[in-house]
């Protein structure tokens, strides 16, 4: 089985450049998020049209091997192609994370810095690395981990949707077995900035649904982003049992 509750807020921001959906079948299904870069112009445009074109293509292909590169190559494409045809094509730049997970299977592809979160036992086991440039200085050891979210180069990105891409420019994670009690959480910047992993084990572990987990989160986001003229916030949030 699975549950999932979203969260899509404009933060103090009069736009909200984030996106978020979801398909569920069954026992499986894709979760998409999306946060447009809004230094660039029509950021809302780009993460729902690439958050719309990969559960399209999932309804329409299902899943198979490969098949989240494949959405992601189809998603840049018709952004790219949006572009030319409103002559936007300085414009309209996102980031991207998607998940998909199968009666067996969980993985997940993403490009930027929107992160995917998994747990295991209320434990977190892996997260995404950011395409950024603090990302890099935490690989150079010149910075901490936990010195990201706030550093005054966080939201320097080196790889986005939107722009032409000389080489395949998403990651694909290795395929995970599906067990139970598994949880994952894919959520933009403006959510991981303000709740650090610590909290997010500590909300899992005393939640009794994914609801109360992804509220739980949620305050925790709200109270410390105060005065901080908060950026937009998303976060899609999963269990599976």
């Amino acid at each position: 089985m699975i549950t999932c509750a979203t969260i899509w807020e404009k933060g103090d921001r009069e736009q909200n450049e984030d996106f978020v959906g979801t398909q569920i079948n069954g026992n499986e299904g894709l979760f998409v998020l999306a946060d447009g870069l809004g230094g660039h112009g029509k950021g809302e445009v780009a993460s729902r049209l690439v958050v719309e074109t990969a559960l399209q293509s999932y309804r329409t292909g299902g899943s198979h091997a490969g098949f989240l590169g494949e959405i992601c190559e189809q998603c840049q494409n018709a952004l790219l192609q949006e572009q030319r045809r409103v002559h936007a094509t300085m414009d309209m730049k996102t980031t991207f994370v998607a998940c998909s997970v199968s009666a067996d299977s969980i993985c997940w592809v993403h490009v930027g810095d929107s992160r995917l979160y998994l747990f295991e036992r209320g434990r977190l086991r892996t997260r995404t690395t950011d395409h950024s440039v603090v990302q890099m200085l935490v690989y150079a050891g010149e910075i901490k981990e936990k010195e990201i979210r706030f550093h005054p180069d966080r939201n320097r990105l080196l790889k986005v949707m939107g722009t032409e891409w000389e080489k395949l420019e998403y990651e694909c994670s290795d395929v995970i077995d599906r067990r139970s009690g598994q949880a994952l959480l894919l959520c933009s910047d403006g959510f991981w900035e303000l709740i650090d992993e610590k909290k997010m084990e500590k909300c899992l572990k005393a939640a009794g649904t994914v609801q109360e987990w992804a509220q739980s989160m949620q305050e925790i986001v709200l109270r410390n982003g105060q005065n901080r003229d908060m950026d937009n916030y998303s976060a899609v949030c999963i269990w599976c049992s």
